[in-house]
């Protein structure tokens, strides 16, 4: 068990407010950190993915038909959910 001291109501106020602004700083400085890896630059994948499917190997585009709008789709919604955990919504 732990060994806390037991202080007035003032003290544990005074106490409080001080933990409450260090732990604000650390938010303010995560989301700092966070908002700099998302202006990190991209790196263009040259590899050729091979996805297995029901169908057999499969690369990127042919999971969705040649349809690049699908495709597009999937990428938009990986970086919103990228995005979304980063910004600790998810």
């Amino acid at each position: 068990m732990p060994n806390n001291k037991t202080v007035s109501q003032e003290d544990w106020f005074q106490a409080h407010k001080a933990h409450l602004a260090r732990e604000k700083e650390l938010t303010r400085f995560r989301d700092r950190v966070a908002a700099e890896r998302r202006e990190l630059p991209w790196l263009k994948i040259r590899k050729d993915y091979v996805f297995e499917t029901e169908q057999g190997p499969k690369k990127l585009p042919d999971l969705f038909g040649g349809n690049s709008q699908g495709q597009d789709s999937l990428i938009q919604k990986m970086k919103a959910a990228a995005k979304a955990i980063a910004d600790r919504k998810v």
